[in-house]
């Protein structure tokens, strides 16, 4: 639960920045959208963690400026591939939240409750993300994101 709450600490930081790089009032609308879900995601891991007797990631600052950083990168790039970035982000996190899902123990019914409500909001996050006019990224940006993604998951797991 440890990774998937810094997960959302860095969705907070991408969105946000995502947000702040728009020019466009409405997508800015839906990026803040967007963190508002993650918001709540950010809250149902930290009880969750708190539950289970374990704690937040100790990296979680630099989690948070890294992701901003990227975010702003993301959203300096123009519209199209910043969305490019939501769908793909988005859908890296459902393959991690399956894998999750398949992890948890058949008993932590709550845990897999709120993995399976965090999965089906980033699913949507992607479809809007799509709708409003994302581009596909290159693979090199992809798998750049997936290498980052493994080294932050691996890391959050231990502090």
């Amino acid at each position: 639960m440890r990774v998937n709450h810094v997960g959302e600490v860095c969705a907070q930081a991408l969105y946000q920045a995502q947000a702040l790089s728009t020019r466009d009032p409405e997508l800015k609308r839906k990026f803040e959208h967007a963190a508002r879900d993650e918001t709540d995601h950010l809250a149902w891991t930290q009880q969750r963690l708190e539950e289970l007797g374990a704690h937040r990631s100790w990296l979680n600052p630099l989690w948070y400026a890294g992701s901003f950083g990227i975010g702003l990168i993301a959203g300096r790039a123009g519209d199209a591939l910043s969305l490019g970035f939501v769908v793909e982000t988005e859908r890296q996190v459902e393959q991690h939240l399956d894998g999750h899902l398949d992890a948890l123990p058949a008993a932590d019914l709550r845990s897999q409750a709120i993995v399976r409500q965090m999965k089906d909001d980033e699913a949507q996050h992607a479809a809007n993300a799509q709708l409003a006019g994302a581009v596909e990224l290159p693979s090199a940006v992809r798998w750049a994101m997936r290498a980052a993604a493994k080294v932050m998951t691996t890391t959050a797991h231990y502090l």
